[in-house]
This record gives structure tokens, C-alpha cells and sequence, in this order.
């Protein structure tokens, strides 16, 4: 799958979810925009999304400060100027608990009845140069937006931070390529992403990808040349 060529929009170990390279549509919906979006969990040096585990983590709903993500800075994957950001949508509490996920998912429609913004939460989306698409980025956290409408953004410019925010169970970073600012009207785009190191599923060492898709599970990290 060739596609709008990005750069991975953090630092670190993440672990990838909903990945277009697994299907397609990713999500299974092909609605606002979101065909070929693939989602980023931050991990720790164990693997871990949480720092600890406790009665919470099986019965109820935790805070999302105990998730690795929440709060780590969200990047500019692409050069572009930004088109649109939406702020002001709460950041909710994380959900690993298979009880806490049953009344969550109760509450699906109603989020969908609402609209983009509902699912979305705050987000940041980029014009790409050349008018190549706009590049999506959810579930930011609140009041992290550091960009606004008409700014300018290069790879690797700081633009928000990771939220729980929408339709989100714990702190990630979804991203998407959409033909359309507007989610609502919006076709996705495939996508991929230049010079990571990934770690595919039960993999000690990691592989080097010039220009590609993670695999659904794989864990990856953006790679930096060694320029001493």
C-alpha cells in the first residue's frame, strides 16, 4: 500500500493499534475519514501502556496520568500549515477493565449521534503541502494545543500533547489522512511512514524501515541518525 509519505509524530517506544496494515478499513467503519487510521499506545522500557496495575485496573476506570502517553508530546508528521484544531473536550478516565469497557461501550451511539467532535476530541489537522490531503491528530489532551489556524508547522514541530479525549479508552494518539478538512465528508487517504526502527510481535531486535506501515501489534520508534 503506497501513500501519503509522513514521519512518526513522537519520540520514543509505541505500540501500534488498528493498523491498516492488518485490514482495511483499519477500524472496521469507513466513516469521517478514517479508512486507513492507525492508532500509537506510548510503552515503556517493559512494554507497558500503564506504570502499575491495581484493583482499578480490573474492576473500574483509572486516571489517565497513570498511562505512559498522557501528556507526551505530539509532533508535526508532515510539513503543512494547519487547517483546523478543536479544543475543549474533556480527557477521560482510562479503561482497561472489561467491566469498565461494557458501559463504555454503551454509550457508543450517543457519541456517534454527537459527530466528529464526540469521537475526535481535540484535534489538530494539517494541510498538507502540495495539496496532498490533511493529516488528522486526536484525542489530544486539554487545553495542549499549542498551534492555531493558519500556522505554519515542519516535521517535527511541537503541536500538542497526547489526551484522552473522545472516543478513546486510554491515552493514545490516532492518526489519519483524510481527502477533506471536513470529517464528516472526508475519504481517507493510505499512508505510511518514513525511518522507524519496529519490533515486530515477540521480536528481540528490531527491523529498519525506510518507508512503510507497522504491523498490528509491532512496536516502533522513530530512528535518528548517529551524527557524532
Amino acid at each position: 500500500m503506497t501513500g501519503v509519505l509522513l514521519s512518526l509524530p513522537f519520540t520514543g517506544r509505541w505500540k501500534v493499534q488498528n493498523s491498516p496494515a492488518r485490514r482495511v478499513p483499519s477500524h472496521g467503519v469507513d466513516i469521517f475519514g478514517e479508512r486507513y487510521a492507525i492508532d500509537f499506545v506510548a510503552v515503556d522500557e517493559r512494554g507497558r501502556t500503564a506504570s502499575r496495575n491495581d484493583w482499578r485496573t480490573w474492576l473500574a476506570t483509572e486516571p489517565p496520568d497513570r498511562y505512559v502517553g498522557f501528556g507526551a508530546a505530539v509532533l508535526s508528521p508532515c510539513n503543512g500549515v494547519v487547517a483546523a484544531v478543536h479544543e475543549g473536550e474533556p480527557d477521560h478516565e482510562g479503561r482497561r477493565s472489561q467491566l469498565a469497557l461494557a458501559g463504555y461501550l454503551l454509550g457508543q451511539a450517543s457519541r456517534m449521534r454527537q459527530g466528529a467532535a464526540a469521537i475526535a476530541g481535540n484535534s489538530v489537522i494539517i494541510a498538507l503541502d502540495e495539496g496532498e490531503g490533511f493529516v488528522a491528530l486526536v484525542h489530544l489532551r486539554q487545553g495542549s494545543v499549542t498551534v492555531a489556524p493558519g500556522d505554519r508547522v515542519e516535521v517535527g514541530s511541537p503541536i500538542a500533547a497526547v489526551g484522552n479525549s473522545g472516543n478513546s479508552t486510554e491515552p493514545h494518539l490516532h492518526l489519519q489522512v483524510m481527502d477533506n478538512v471536513d470529517y464528516a465528508v472526508a475519504a481517507g487517504i493510505p499512508l505510511a511512514f518514513r525511518d522507524y526502527l519496529e519490533w515486530p510481535r515477540r521480536a528481540r531486535s528490531p527491523e529498519f524501515t525506510t518507508s512503510g506501515v507497522p504491523g498490528e501489534g509491532s512496536i516502533v520508534e522513530a530512528w535518528v541518525a548517529d551524527l557524532t
